[in-house]
């Protein structure tokens, strides 16, 4: 994994040629401190009622477009804090929908860290008692590793993407509580099996929630926002 973003390995070795072995050996918990963060902000967001869910995916999959669908056809209260590495364009999406939003631009950043959304929260002021999406940087390694305090995990596929990505990225899909399958409005037109997809999406996550949706046209939509009353219950 990447040491740019601090997600490398906890067991770090630097080493220098100089004619004999010489090992700097940094052992620390990466994870610790965005840990501990997590925990602050998922009592801040209970304290307020706040659903909030994390949801990730590769870019191009369909976060925003399902969000704005959300955000404009459900009664439920939304705001959103939107992860990217540079620009404001899906955070200008979600204006355009009436909804709070707020962007956060990681640069060479690879994903949200559990920091980032304690200062978007204090800038955001998400109302008590409402639905908060953190659309997390595109990305199917990194935002699995970093807890942000989030209630729930949602991984949006399409299936543009091939079926083998749960056993590509066992840790994304393992860890999210939902799956949603997007773009089925395509399947005519790609090699994509869904029964493949389901099986192994099973073998990393037996008991996970899968749905088949399409944001773009709406066929399956209703079923996620059953999810989201569900959730918010």
């Amino acid at each position: 994994m990447c040491a740019t973003c601090g997600c490398s390995d906890a067991d770090v070795r630097i080493e220098h040629v100089h004619g004999h072995g010489h090992t700097v050996v940094l052992e620390q918990d990466l994870l610790a401190k965005n840990d501990a963060g997590a925990d602050r902000n998922r009592a801040w967001l209970t304290a307020r009622d706040i659903l909030a869910i994390n949801v990730m995916s590769s870019p191009g999959a369909g976060k925003t477009t399902l969000l704005t669908r959300t955000i404009q056809e459900s009664a439920l209260p939304i705001s959103v804090i939107e992860g990217d590495q540079e620009t404001l364009l899906d955070a200008e999406r979600i204006k355009a929908t009436g909804a709070p939003v707020i962007q956060i631009n990681t640069g060479a950043g690879c994903h949200l860290d559990s920091d980032m959304l304690s200062r978007a929260l204090a800038t955001l002021s998400p109302v008590a008692g409402s639905l908060l999406f953190i659309e997390n940087v595109g990305n199917l390694v990194c935002p699995a590793l970093f807890d942000l305090g989030e209630a729930h995990r949602a991984v949006i596929m399409s299936v543009t993407e091939g079926p083998d990505k749960p056993l590509k990225y066992p840790h994304m899909f393992a860890g999210s509580d939902l799956i949603i399958l997007n773009k089925i409005d395509l399947l005519p037109y790609v090699d994509f099996s869904v029964d493949d997809f389901l099986r192994d999406a099973r073998k990393v996550n037996p008991g996970v929630s899968v749905l088949q949706l399409s944001a773009t046209t709406g066929e399956g939509v209703e079923d996620w926002y059953t999810w989201l009353r569900s959730a918010a219950a």
